[in-house]
């Protein structure tokens, strides 16, 4: 399980390793535009019932940590899938990785 740290919040946001190293590459293209945005999930197992999200600037500190030593391969199909929900009003949206075709 990945964690993300954002700003001075004392509770990190908990990311399945594969999810946050894609959730990672849209958010760093983002910020490095300088375009703030937000950043919503589902609440997971072991969490109360619920979703948050958090207004992401380029301003405020950010941490990835991945449990994993090793960086996961990435699909480009879902970067993509992650980016177009981040450009649209409703912000980013942790979606599902999408099916590989032969899957």
């Amino acid at each position: 399980m990945g964690t993300l740290y954002y700003g001075d919040v004392a509770t990190p946001i908990e990311i399945e390793d594969r999810a946050l190293a894609h959730v990672k590459v849209v958010i760093a293209t983002k910020l490095r535009r300088g375009e703030s945005f937000t950043l919503s999930w589902t609440h997971g197992p072991g969490q109360e019932v619920g979703r948050s999200t958090v207004w992401l600037h380029p301003s405020i500190p950010l941490r990835f940590v991945f449990d994993a030593p090793e960086p996961a391969l990435l699909s480009r199909a879902w970067i993509e899938a992650l980016a177009t929900s981040a450009n649209s009003s409703g912000g980013l949206l942790l979606v599902p990785e999408p099916e590989q075709p032969g899957a």
